[in-house]
């Protein structure tokens, strides 16, 4: 442990280089409260990378009593964390695997707090099941892949999820109560704060069956500033990946516009008309918004979600064109997470067509029909 009496100038620059969290990788810890009793305290022990004693860790005669009270060889960390790096395991820390942690901690710090106010958004989360699966959503990642355009305005998200549902997306029920759920909880916490202005962006972070983003979107509108996050599987980050590359969308229109109007929307994967035909009795219509090559992590970067929502816009245009704004269109969905947000936020309801959603269903041998709009 640490001999040296360090200034009180150094400590007051230490402690707002690091905004006073624990500068061990991935801990974050704020060391100015006990969170167990929400009272203030001074729970910061300052560590040396190099010893300020040739005998101490990571010591050198020469450069011990030199670096002693410099504030590049100095961190600010949580009791647990400086006993490990001094005292547990020493040999496993040596003086480069400090110097990264300290680097990494101070280069976030003056990233998030170099951002200018307007640039504050609340994060908006959303999770339900997916077949047996359910979907745990981490504020920490989420509130890391806004930056650095924006910052979280709360150290909490607004959650609209509902918790404990015993329901799965082969029952009926499940669909009547999560509809319902994420309409009350959507009218009831979000846009009473956007009408007064106390939410002026949001960032949307969803994981749940594709009705139901589309079901989300309808409800938030494209009248609303908000940004809408991706989930991607290569490398698994919900950050944008905006050097991707694509080829556009396009619409592939029906032969005739007699029958039911439906739209397949293969863009995760494609799904061919004899999954879709069966289903009605009646004549349809099956128009396509497509790609030229459809798989699950294809939706890379911001500009291809613009691009989508453009592609959509001129859907809904042509489609009430063709067959009236007094039908309803019936949607079966193979989308990303952020698409199917953006599908519902760009129909307008009261000029465009009310929606019937499909959801592919193994357990039901097919899509089923789960939600209207």
């Amino acid at each position: 442990m640490s001999q040296t009496n360090i200034p009180a100038k150094i400590k007051t620059q230490l402690w707002t280089i690091t905004a006073g969290r624990c500068q061990y990788e991935n801990c974050n810890e704020p060391l100015w409260r006990d969170d167990m009793r929400m009272a203030d305290m001074n729970r910061a022990y300052i560590a040396h990378i190099v010893a300020d004693s040739p005998d101490g860790p990571r010591g050198d005669e020469i450069r011990s009593p030199i670096l002693a009270k410099d504030i590049k060889n100095l961190m600010l960390m949580c009791d647990t964390h400086h006993r490990l790096i001094d005292i547990e395991n020493e040999k496993e820390y040596p003086e480069e695997r400090l110097l990264k942690m300290k680097r990494e901690n101070e280069e976030r710090v003056e990233m998030v707090t170099g951002i200018i106010p307007d640039s504050k958004t609340h994060i908006l989360i959303y999770g339900a099941n997916i077949g047996l699966q359910n979907t745990p959503l981490s504020y920490r990642e989420t509130a890391t892949a806004v930056l650095p355009t924006k910052y979280p305005r709360q150290s909490y998200p607004l959650e609209i999820s509902l918790h404990n549902s015993s329901f799965y997306d082969d029952e009926h029920n499940y669909w009547i109560l999560e509809a319902e759920n994420l309409t009350r909880q959507v009218n009831q916490k979000i846009l009473p704060q956007i009408i007064q202005d106390s939410i002026n962006h949001l960032s949307i972070f969803a994981l749940a069956p594709q009705p139901l983003l589309i079901k989300l979107g309808s409800l938030l509108t494209d009248l609303n500033t908000i940004d809408v996050f991706q989930r991607h599987r290569e490398p698994v980050t919900w950050r944008w990946q905006e050097d991707s590359t694509f080829d556009n969308f396009e619409i592939i229109e029906p032969n005739n516009c007699r029958g039911l109007p439906v739209l397949n929307i293969s863009l995760s994967g494609t799904i061919t008309e004899d999954r879709i035909r069966p289903l009605f009795a009646e004549p349809i219509s099956i128009w396509t918004i497509t790609h030229s090559e459809p798989n699950n992590d294809f939706l890379k970067s911001r500009k291809i979600l613009s691009e989508f929502r453009k592609i959509c816009r001129v859907f809904f245009d042509k489609v009430k064109a063709r067959h009236g704004q007094d039908n309803l269109l019936h949607v079966f969905p193979a989308m990303p997470i952020s698409a199917a947000i953006e599908f519902g936020r760009t129909r307008m309801p009261k000029a465009d067509l009310g929606l019937i959603i499909y959801d592919q269903n193994n357990k039901k041998g097919g899509f089923i029909s789960t939600i209207e709009i």
